[in-house]
């Protein structure tokens, strides 16, 4: 459907911008009867909201006025959670105000704040900013909220999630109670419920989510990978899609620093963004994605807040997120404005089980797969190849005259060949990846439902396993509290697929499930692993232990006789005689019984002695100082 009747000034910037139909959270603040009425909004990422709060604030801002007219004290206040995200809103303002020449200034933290000082006494319309920054300029008295008509609270739930309740309350009590206000957000949780009551006045509630139907433009993806090929999964999804753009989520800065400094290192144009970084690292970092030439970025969940990048089509969770909440922001930086996007967590076997939770409390559909493979994505880059734009470029005389040319001095063949290797010459190579598989069924002990999943904690049965031999015993202080994640991370598997351990003298041998012990072989020898060998063993002979006390052996690996200590001799060299051993005496009969307890009396203070007086305390004489 059409835009509804919006200001002739913003409408003419919404034609200039291509917007033919708007989305649903902006036709639903377009609404008839809520042009000075407070609104409690929430909606996806990325479905317009800043172009939504724009338009609702027009009426507001501009009346039936063709334009602003002169700039003095601030009449629009938009506060957002991070830097990014406010510049990114004071942008989206700026061309869509351009025709009713609005003034718009930023203030947000790592900025130059007395350039910042400057502007606001120029004069400006609108101010967007941060909570700390605004605040600091209200302190300083550089910032006059006293003629403002609206503010705009941009992910509110953000806001509060960072702790900046105590600043936004500061810089609303600031600004005049007969304002409007709107509060964007993506969930109302009590907090977000709790300040809407405290500063709407009769706000009219809008959402436009489906929390039945997910994020529909964003598919979903889980891949299993072992947990120390995080780095070879991410360098094999980010060649399996290509896209344009990707965003890749660490946890911690240390993570992001590694993982960026990998990806460089196998020829990927790629950035970092993290909360230690300064302001222009992060606007030089920026920048780069949106001029292309960076195609990745690597982020934690803080630095990433807010962004909205072109061509973003990639989302990879390196590490997984914490809470729903993170899942669907971080995912819900692709698929926006209409555009395709895709979304892949990367699970090791130890976090499936917090996977399968982020997933089902998301309400999400996911694919589950392994990660690519060097195979699958060779066959993808072909794909690519023959399909590539180059093909598709139109032909010119001169180009045609060169390629003459080569067809006259070279074959079809070479010339096909040098095409490849141009087009793969930037290509990083593939790794060479493992797939863990989904948990195999084991046969339950009726033997009736084969599908059916072992008890937690059930051991495995001797038919169920087979042994293998690890050339690390007692000499070099093994113990199953290190041998047992050893195992699991050189061959893939969990402690649930260990049997019993048996360490003896200078080896160790232990049992793995039937249903992993191929899968076991293959990634213990794909492991590189040189500091330890693991073989395959036959089943060690009776008498071996998994635990307990350690036993004494002798040279010739037998256990050492027990050997009677015998008793110290005396100084003259006769032995000393064994202790007698105490016999508690037996009492008589005839002795009647016991006394009765006589339980002891209490500390009782004694007077002076006979004949004294008591002591008298003197009272204290304050001596005269020269």
């Amino acid at each position: 459907m059409p835009f509804p009747t919006v200001h002739p000034a913003l409408a003419r910037a919404l034609d200039e911008r291509g917007y033919a139909e708007p989305t649903p959270v902006q036709a639903a603040v377009l609404e008839d009867g809520l042009t000075d009425q407070d609104l409690l909004v929430s909606a996806q990422t990325g479905s317009g909201k800043t172009v939504a709060f724009g338009l609702a604030a027009a009426p507001t801002l501009l009346g039936l006025d063709e334009s602003f007219g002169g700039a003095d004290l601030p009449i629009g206040l938009v506060i957002a959670p991070t830097r990014e995200l406010a510049l990114q809103v004071s942008t989206e303002l700026r061309w869509l105000y351009a025709p009713a020449q609005g003034r718009i200034v930023t203030c947000v933290g790592g900025m130059d704040a007395r350039r910042e000082q400057r502007a606001l006494a120029q004069g400006t319309h609108i101010v967007v900013g941060t909570p700390g920054r605004l605040k600091d300029h209200i302190e300083r008295g550089n910032l006059d909220l006293s003629a403002v008509r609206i503010v705009v609270l941009d992910e509110a739930d953000e806001m509060l999630d960072m702790g900046f309740r105590e600043d936004l309350e500061f810089i609303l009590d600031a600004a005049p109670a007969e304002r409007r206000t709107l509060l964007f957000s993506a969930t109302i949780a009590r907090d977000i419920a709790s300040l809407a009551r405290k500063y709407q006045n009769d706000a009219v509630r809008i959402d436009t989510t489906n929390r039945n139907v997910p994020h529909g433009d964003i598919e979903y993806r889980a891949m299993r990978i072992a947990p120390n090929e995080v780095e070879h999964a991410v360098v094999n999804v980010l060649r399996f899609f290509e896209a344009p753009g990707a965003l890749v989520f660490c946890s911690t800065r240390d993570a992001v620093r590694h993982l960026q400094s990998s990806l460089l290192e196998r020829g990927f144009n790629s950035v970092a963004l993290s909360g230690e970084m300064g302001q222009r690292e992060r606007n030089d970092a920026l920048q780069s994605l949106r001029d292309g030439r960076a195609r990745v970025c690597v982020a934690t969940d803080v630095a990433a807040r807010g962004l909205d990048l072109p061509d973003l089509g990639l989302v990879i969770h390196a590490e997984l997120p914490m809470n729903k909440a993170g899942l669907l922001h971080r995912s819900g930086r692709t698929g926006r404005a209409g555009k395709k996007g895709v979304s892949v967590l990367l699970v090791p076997h130890t976090r499936r089980r917090k996977a399968d939770m982020l997933i089902g409390n998301a309400g999400i559909e996911v694919a589950w797969s392994g990660a690519p493979t060097a195979e699958e994505i060779r066959v993808k880059d072909e794909t690519r190849l023959l399909s590539a734009d180059v093909f598709a470029a139109e032909t010119t005389e001169e180009d045609l005259a060169l390629a003459r040319r080569l067809l006259s001095e070279r074959t079809p063949e070479d010339i096909a060949a040098a095409l490849i290797r141009l087009q793969r010459k930037d290509l990083p190579a593939p790794e060479d990846l493992l797939d863990p598989g989904e948990r195999p069924a084991r046969k339950p002990r009726d033997g009736n439902d084969t599908t059916a999943q072992p008890w937690p904690g059930e051991r495995l049965q001797e038919d169920e396993t087979t042994w293998f031999r690890m050339d690390v015993g007692r000499s070099r202080n093994a113990d199953p509290k290190w041998l047992i994640p050893l195992i699991c991370r050189l061959g893939h598997i969990t402690k649930r697929e260990i049997g019993s351990i048996r360490i003896y003298p200078d080896e160790t041998r232990f049992q793995i499930a039937l249903t992993h012990a191929d899968r076991f072989r293959t990634a213990v020898a794909a492991s590189g692993e040189k500091d330890v060998t693991i073989t395959a063993s036959e089943a060690p002979a009776p008498g071996g232990y998994r635990s307990g006390p350690k036993p004494r052996f002798d040279d010739e690996g037998g256990a050492r006789p027990f050997k009677k200590k015998p008793y110290a001799k005396r100084a003259n060299g006769e032995a000393r005689p064994a202790p007698k051993p105490f016999k508690r005496p037996e009492r008589a009969e005839a002795d009647g019984p016991r006394p009765p307890f006589k339980k002891k009396q209490g500390f009782k203070a004694k007077g002076p002695p006979a004949g004294k007086k008591p002591f008298a305390k003197k009272p204290f004489k304050a001596k005269a100082r020269g």
